[in-house]
């Protein structure tokens, strides 16, 4: 009998290593939808969220996805909406450590796919932010700061997801959306992240 629950925890934990390796780098449908678009996917280790940041210009050595997704960043976040001119990046990481995500495209992005990115915001107001990051070229950027209830509990820094596109599509940004929004560190209640907050 001890070996017959010895097996049995072994089977579980085995079951839960697997679980937990198909998550890294996001569900397979998100990870299958933005493939499907052309997209890339970059999964990075979460950088410290401390308020370090003094400057909110400022940037750290600590970021590891360009435009950021996680790490040190300025106390004080950008206001959720969308904006006709870049942000500051170390605002936008405090937005990501409260759930939120970014939409951010470069200068050689076409008016058109800026419309269809427009209309997609305004289908996900809560928690988003859409502004432009010229030095992107022809790419949309979308990002998101996760973090699991495991992590949460043991303080660790989560991760940074970051996915970089050369066209919209719907299916794989409404994908996206649906596994990393509203899971920061703390917040995540998007009647609290609304645009004006």
């Amino acid at each position: 009998m001890v070996l017959a629950v010895a097996a049995a925890g072994l089977v579980a934990v085995g079951i839960f290593a697997v679980v937990a390796l198909a998550g890294i780098g996001g569900s397979t449908d998100a990870r299958a939808a933005l493939t499907k678009a052309g997209c890339t996917l970059k999964v990075a280790p979460g950088g410290p969220a401390s308020h370090s940041i003094q400057d909110p210009g400022g940037s750290s050595a600590a970021w590891n996805t360009d435009p950021p997704t996680s790490g040190p960043h300025y106390g004080t976040a950008a206001i959720f909406g969308e904006y006709d001119e870049p942000l500051e990046q170390a605002r936008v990481i405090h937005d990501l450590e409260h759930g939120g995500v970014f939409i951010q495209y470069g200068s050689d992005v076409p008016d058109s796919t800026v419309r269809e990115l427009e209309a997609f915001w305004n289908d996900h107001k809560p928690g988003t932010i859409m502004a432009p990051y010229p030095k992107l070229g022809d790419k949309i950027a979308i990002g998101a700061w996760v973090f699991t209830p495991e992590e949460l509990a043991s303080g660790e820094n989560g991760n940074g997801y970051l996915a970089k596109c050369t066209t919209f599509d719907d299916a794989a940004f409404s994908a996206f959306f649906d596994e990393f929004q509203f899971r920061g560190s703390h917040g995540n209640d998007p009647s609290v992240l609304q645009p004006g907050h």
